[in-house]
């Protein structure tokens, strides 16, 4: 991928929405809500502090991690779409 996010941003691949419920019901593609989970492609290189220093990010490529819905914005590389995400957007890491 060609695609290296500036500052505190961080590029995630959206990860599908799950096709059943627990208890076995398929779920229509016009039913399912976006998913808010991602997987974390790529990082910037840090948030630059007022003290002219950059403070590595939290966050690491292959990491799983919810973020904020209606967060980011979408950008499609080679028929891939991805998310663009601040730091900030990201809710937590899932372990």
């Amino acid at each position: 991928m060609a695609l290296k996010p500036l500052g505190d941003r961080i590029v995630v691949k959206q990860l599908e929405a799950q096709e059943k419920t627990k208890s076995g019901l398929i779920v229509p593609d016009s039913a399912k809500e976006k998913p808010q989970e991602a997987k974390v492609v790529a990082v910037g290189p840090g948030r630059l502090l007022d003290e002219g220093e950059v403070k590595p990010l939290e966050v690491k490529s292959g990491d799983r991690v919810l973020y904020a819905k209606y967060s980011g914005s979408e950008v499609t590389i080679e028929g891939t779409d991805y998310l663009i995400l601040k730091e900030e957007e990201v809710l937590a890491i899932v372990g």
